[in-house]
């Protein structure tokens, strides 16, 4: 049997097929505390970060939260496991395998940072950002990186924004999932898109001020926007288009294509 047999055939395997799903179901959870967390900064009821980290935090102070966080964890290394065999399985072009790619090592970051979590670091992702960016920025190489990474999590941003718009998340299921989630979708993808716009704009921030802090990831890109005029009322928007995304995920782990 050939390399490209065995790999379709690892596709194929229940346990990817229904891990995939078992990932978007875990994005949707994720997606949800994110959206909490952002409605309590919104209205000033939470000091902590409201990011990835911080959502998961939330969770490990219980032990059914730390249960919640391994299963989470799980869905997160098998829809990894299922884009990078989708990347090299695809024949629509290069485009279509960076995308499955870059899908997979996000979410295998998020399995590292859930299994951190588990594992009693305590560092925000905020934090982990404006680390990785000091490092970058001492040398003028690092600069050009941090401002790519900018210029990629700005397209990514407006990429998420135009999805929603366009509906162009109906190729990602098999059929159609119906009106209600359809407006979840849509909600959420831009909601996520503006918020992934002002994180790229951060880190471009960051790069032409050599100021390490402007990269804070979700958590500085909510707190900017509450330092805008009408910003509480942007922030609630972007807490309630998360819990929208979240939801969506749930209806995307029954209708996804994998």
């Amino acid at each position: 049997m050939s390399v490209e047999q065995e790999v379709r055939r690892a596709s194929n395997h229940p346990v990817v097929t229904y891990g995939a799903r078992v990932g978007y179901a875990a994005s949707g959870v994720l997606h949800l505390l994110l959206g909490w967390l952002a409605l309590r900064l919104a209205w000033g009821s939470y000091g902590g970060e409201a990011d990835q980290a911080g959502a998961f935090e939330t969770l490990r102070g219980s032990g059914a939260g730390l249960v919640l966080l391994v299963v989470l964890a799980i869905g997160f290394v098998l829809l990894g496991l299922w884009n990078l065999i989708e990347a090299a399985l695809t024949r629509e072009g290069a485009g279509t395998r960076v995308k499955h790619v870059a899908k997979g090592l996000t979410y295998a970051a998020m399995t590292f940072g859930a299994l951190s979590v588990v594992a009693g670091n305590d560092e925000s992702s905020a934090g982990q950002s404006r680390d990785l960016t000091a490092r970058l920025l001492s040398s003028g190489a690092g600069v050009a990186v941090v401002v790519v990474i900018g210029v990629v999590v700005l397209g990514v941003g407006g990429y998420h924004v135009y999805k929603g718009v366009a509906k162009k998340y109906h190729d990602d299921l098999r059929e159609n999932p119906g009106r209600v989630v359809e407006v979840l979708a849509t909600v959420g993808y831009v909601a996520k898109g503006v918020a992934l716009v002002v994180v790229g704009g951060l880190f471009m921030a960051a790069a032409l001020t050599h100021d390490p802090e402007k990269a804070s990831g979700m958590d500085g890109a909510l707190r900017t926007l509450m330092g805008v005029p009408w910003g509480q009322a942007l922030v609630t928007l972007v807490a309630v288009g998360l819990v929208a995304y979240g939801l969506y995920s749930f209806a995307r782990a029954k209708y996804a294509r994998v």
